[in-house]
């Protein structure tokens, strides 16, 4: 099991944003998080990285608990994520961007950086050259040099993964992907998280999109109201009364196909 949540409870002053939510993710899945907006979902992923401390609960991961360990550490461990609104270093090329990501796991220290050691040049080196890897992988390889506002916001979508990717997640966490994309590059975004699956990533996304997480998500798991509402797989969820009622609304059934 990568990522076990168990009970998670989260109380804002008097307002309760999660309650009680469980759910697993298995090794190698494509794991969908969906919801209306204020169903409690980003604060799930600020949970897992440990921005949010759960008022209670247990979260486990690689078996184990991971709960209080300071967000840098959590990258350290396996898991990144990107954001709803891009965070990229706009003023930085894409390559370097790329570079930054993969930052974390640098071993070698100040001395060898200011020295110039072998180490550190092998290690550069390294880095470099698995950052172009995944330029080629998320199809940026010909704008390594562009500098990344310059970039259409799909292909900004895919640097943010890119980035995400240098740092050698084992579980990649994904704020609403294809938000803001065409059809064209929803498609495009489509077959480079399979192409992470392939690489033995596991994902967990957060989506609006519903035909895109039908068809991209080995399993689902849908929030209202900071309670976990129903989980299954997609065909289980399109079929879910209770999600065809609490989150499209008994008018709407055909949205969720």
């Amino acid at each position: 099991m990568v990522l076990e949540l168990t009970k998670i409870t989260k109380n804002f002053g008097g307002i309760s944003a999660l309650t009680d939510v469980s759910f697993k993710i298995e090794q190698g899945q494509i794991f969908g998080l969906i919801g209306p907006n204020g169903a409690g979902k980003t604060t799930m992923f600020n949970i897992i990285t440990n921005m949010f401390l759960p008022t209670s609960g247990e979260i486990s991961f690689l078996g184990e608990n991971i709960s209080g360990i300071k967000p840098h550490k959590i990258t350290e461990k396996g898991i990144c994520r990107t954001f709803q609104n891009i965070r990229l270093f706009s003023q930085m090329s894409v390559l370097e961007n790329v570079l930054v990501g993969g930052h974390c796991r640098s071993k070698s220290g100040v001395l060898h950086s200011v020295f110039r050691t072998k180490k550190q040049c092998n290690e550069e080196n390294e880095m470099h050259a698995k950052s172009l890897e995944l330029l080629e992988l998320v199809g940026l390889a010909d704008y390594r040099d562009t500098i990344a506002e310059n970039l259409s916001y799909g292909q900004q979508r895919r640097l943010e993964i890119a980035r995400a990717l240098a740092s050698n997640p084992k579980l990649l966490l994904l704020d609403e992907p294809a938000a803001g994309m065409n059809e064209s590059e929803t498609d495009d975004l489509f077959d480079l998280i399979k192409k992470v699956q392939k690489r033995g990533v596991t994902v967990l996304l957060i989506e609006h999109d519903m035909p895109f997480v039908m068809k991209l998500c080995d399993r689902i798991a849908v929030l209202n109201f900071g309670k976990k509402l129903a989980e299954g797989t997609p065909e289980e969820i399109q079929n879910n009364q209770a999600v065809i009622e609490a989150y499209l609304g008994s008018e709407e059934e055909d949205q969720i196909a």
